[in-house]
């Protein structure tokens, strides 16, 4: 798994928990609906922090529990 795939994964696992479309989320966080769909999608292979603090402020959560998963504590070194 990789970083994009893991923030996907993280966005949809939150929004399922809401039960909140994507286009609400996006509604909610002041972001264009294509905004969250380009990092869903694939489109945007590097979604960058403030587009993902925005998420967070939407979801009222902190960076920190949005990046606290096992997925993300698993994934490889980008670097080697």
């Amino acid at each position: 798994m990789d970083t994009v795939t893991a923030v996907r994964n993280r966005i949809l696992q939150l929004c399922g928990e809401r039960n909140i479309t994507i286009n609400h989320l996006a509604n909610v966080c002041g972001l264009p609906p294509s905004s969250v769909k380009n990092i869903l999608y694939g489109k945007s292979m590097n979604p960058k922090i403030i587009t993902i603090k925005k998420l967070c402020d939407g979801l009222e959560i902190t960076l920190g529990e949005f990046f606290s998963t096992p997925e993300f504590d698993e994934l490889e070194q980008e670097i080697k």
